[in-house]
């Protein structure tokens, strides 16, 4: 079967096309189908770029659509969501990408090239791994990058696109290849295409870009994080960097709302409000440690003990059943009402609680679990039915 000619190489721009079927094959797991065609549109998935989406309409109007694509041996399958009769051998049809799909993804993977090229130049760093996914573009990078070098890094790379620079794409020779510095220069079979953007990067690479830098809009850096030696960065270009802008900018808005605060001066008001709040849980714990010594001096010694108290988180259940076994050598219980049923802590002073919550997770729904003299976990029951269930296995 002859290659696939792929018309997105000679022009990322192009959004139709009229082309013949090569083959069709069913693909029973979904129903559809794949076709291979003479010549396309379609971006195939690879590169760390996905596929391109679209439709495939017959001669007689059937509209298919195109769902994914991948290249196998230089031909383009197509996945489609159905496969009519008349999709056969030597049938011409008319292709069609999603181009609002399409820009964005060149979008993305022309800002990834200025970024990746720009960090390259400013600390060395290699790009080694890369995916366009459908929030934002994941970019790994072999070096550790301080916070600091990001910012200076990013703010290059937005100058470049604001220099509105054109984005080459050339076929050289080998002998041109040799003598030329690039990134991703490793061993390819046959032609190798090479992207070139002024001032930022030179890169062996096969996906669509832009015509110009100015068409990727703005490169923002979401966030970074450690990972394997380097830097895990997550970025957005383009109508993603607006849209971002636009979410961070309503949830400043409704922050500062709750907070009376004005939107450079929302900082200063959280920090004010988690001061406050680390006093009241300072304050709160104090208050808890008094009710459960309290309730402790209830019991009675060699006695069973079962306290329930609204409101207590985990950290409050486990320090409560903790001091009922300080007061008294029987079955003690910490039980607080959840949105669910009940959270639950057992204990007993020397003794093994284990057996006694297993039993209660298989009678009340429940799961949880711990060392011998203490258990914790949560039910589907009222914490009137859990101490009512405790009491009657402790007969």
């Amino acid at each position: 079967m002859q290659r696939t000619e792929k018309y997105f190489e000679q022009d990322a721009f192009r959004t139709q096309c009229e082309s013949t079927i090569l083959a069709a094959e069913p693909d029973e797991k979904t129903g559809g189908g794949r076709i291979a065609l003479d010549g396309t549109v379609f971006y195939p998935e690879g590169g760390g770029q996905p596929a391109d989406r679209g439709t495939l309409t017959l001669p007689d109007g059937t509209t298919l659509n195109v769902t994914d694509v991948h290249e196998h041996d230089g031909i383009l399958w197509h996945s489609v969501d159905a496969l009519p009769e008349s999709a056969v051998p030597g049938t011409a049809v008319s292709g069609c990408i999603d181009w609002e799909w399409r820009f964005d993804k060149m979008q993305q993977h022309t800002g990834e090239h200025i970024l990746s090229g720009i960090l390259h130049q400013m600390f060395g760093a290699e790009n080694v791994g890369f995916h366009i996914g459908s929030e934002a573009v994941r970019m790994d990078t072999s070096v550790p990058i301080s916070a600091e070098g990001l910012q200076a890094a990013e703010l290059a790379a937005n100058r470049i696109v604001w220099q509105d620079v054109p984005v080459l794409v050339s076929y050289p020779t080998r002998e041109e290849l040799a003598a030329l510095v690039y990134r991703s220069k490793k061993e390819i079979e046959g032609q190798v295409r090479i992207v070139t953007i002024p001032g930022a990067d030179v890169c062996a690479c096969c996906g669509t870009h832009t015509r110009t830098t100015g068409q990727v809009g703005q490169i923002k850096i979401l966030a970074s994080e450690n990972y394997k030696g380097g830097v895990r960065l997550s970025v957005v270009c383009g109508q993603r960097a607006l849209l971002a802008a636009q979410a961070m900018r309503q949830r400043q808005a409704e922050i500062g709302a709750l907070l009376s605060a004005k939107a450079d001066q929302t900082a200063v008001a959280v920090h004010r409000v988690y001061d406050e709040y680390t006093a009241l849980r300072f304050t709160h714990f104090g208050v808890c440690s008094q009710l459960f010594d309290a309730l402790a001096q209830l019991a009675n010694p060699g006695e069973d003990a079962i306290r329930t108290v609204p409101g207590l988180d985990p950290d409050g259940l486990h320090r409560l059943a903790v001091r009922l076994t300080e007061a008294t050598t029987g079955l003690c219980a910490a039980l607080t009402p959840t949105e669910k049923g009940t959270g639950y802590c057992i204990a007993q002073a020397d003794g093994d609680v284990r057996a006694l919550t297993k039993a209660l997770n298989a009678a009340l729904n429940g799961r949880g679990g711990g060392k011998p003299g203490i258990c914790q976990g949560s039910c589907a029951a009222t914490p009137e039915q859990v101490e009512e269930f405790l009491r009657e296995q402790n007969r």
